[in-house]
């Protein structure tokens, strides 16, 4: 058990880290949003299953409340990203992949 919930809490922050540095270290707003939407929620669900299996051992019963925080996180990460990246595109915000989509359509064939 001691060997699982170790797995799980590395994994998950690796899994925070990497989303943490993706937010540093991209270039623009999209890709930005991208990291620390996938990776952050994938390590913080990771750390609360762990949390849950703990408890649920240490205690006599099932323990729901990080079950239903990590429902929470993976609806609404997305949701939330989604809104971001709207109004982003509402704002006309630059973006890398437009640079690149032009770079394509200039080059002779």
């Amino acid at each position: 058990m001691d060997y699982l919930l170790s797995f799980l809490i590395v994994t998950g922050a690796a899994f925070t880290f990497i989303g943490s540095l993706g937010l540093a270290r991209l270039k623009d707003f999209y890709t930005r949003l991208h990291g620390p939407t996938k990776a952050t929620t994938l390590g913080v669900g990771c750390v609360l299953i762990a949390s849950a299996v703990y408890f649920s051992f240490q205690e006599h019963g099932v323990s729901l409340h990080e079950v239903l925080v990590t429902l929470f996180l993976f609806i609404t990460a997305p949701v939330s990203a989604h809104l971001l990246s709207k109004a982003a595109l509402h704002l006309k915000l630059h973006s890398l992949a437009a640079r690149a989509d032009e770079a394509r359509t200039d080059a002779p064939d």
